[in-house]
């Protein structure tokens, strides 16, 4: 059965694969057009064959990069003429141990990627077109953000500033435009393997649902929070943890 056109448009970054593409995966279902980002060509144009090609483009390149920002941003608008929905999912984190001895130039590549390109794909899909017309973003952050996170501190670090960027979106953009975040706990995907990999079954049993979470648990979240059913809704943050958070301090 063809899935009916909504007409609207979603770019996402970092969706070749993982969360990313879960995202673009429930939005290509439920009718959306979407513009998806990457920085492997080949996993790029892979997807895209996935999503299919009358409904999905894909622009390779790095978040950090504005010359490729602006690209992306340029041939969404050129291939759909809108951009109804931003993404921001690409994310980095290349270091794994204690704070105290982080390199700081480790620490601005993580903050260059993770925080600061989100802000940048936020100012251009306003001016190119929410702010006329309105819309929403999501941002990816982390259950890491909202907690301490042992030996991915600075990646815990730059995921509670997307939280605290998602505030400051949401009051600067609205009334137009709602900007929430998902904070998704350990999900099954390349990105964080290391977290789960040989001993899958023990970590899922931390969790109160009893398993990992999926790229499309958080796709439905992000269909949800781009949609006109959460409405009223703006500036929040939504953790979708499998209950994890109810065994915070429980022995």
């Amino acid at each position: 059965m063809a899935v009916q056109d909504s007409g609207r448009v979603a770019l996402i970054t970092g969706a070749s694969r993982g969360i990313g593409y879960g995202i673009a995966e429930a939005l290509v279902a439920r009718g959306d057009r979407v513009c998806i980002t990457g920085r492997n060509e080949d996993a790029l144009a892979e997807a895209v064959e996935r999503l299919g090609a009358d409904r999905a483009i894909g622009v390779a390149g790095k978040a950090h990069d504005e010359a490729h920002r602006a690209e992306a941003v340029e041939w969404t608008m050129e291939a759909f003429g809108r951009v109804d929905h931003l993404v921001n999912n690409a994310g980095t984190n290349p270091v794994f141990g204690p704070i105290a001895e982080l390199d700081l130039n480790v620490a601005r590549k993580v903050f260059d990627t993770n925080v600061l390109s989100a802000l940048g794909f936020a100012q251009r899909t306003w001016a190119a077109w929410q702010k006329e017309h309105g819309g929403t973003i999501v941002n990816i952050a982390s259950v890491a953000g909202l907690s301490a996170s042992p030996f991915i501190g600075a990646y815990g670090i730059s995921k509670a500033a997307m939280v605290n960027l998602t505030l400051q979106l949401a009051h600067e953009l609205s009334p137009g435009v709602r900007v929430n975040a998902i904070a998704p706990a350990v999900v099954k995907t390349k990105f964080a393997a290391a977290l789960y990999e040989g001993r899958e079954e023990e970590v899922a049993g931390r969790y109160p649902m009893g398993r990992l979470g999926t790229p499309e648990d958080i796709g439905g979240a992000a269909a949800f929070l781009t949609s006109d059913d959460s409405g009223w809704i703006t500036g929040q943050t939504l953790v979708v943890d499998g209950g994890i958070f109810l065994n915070a301090g429980v022995e």
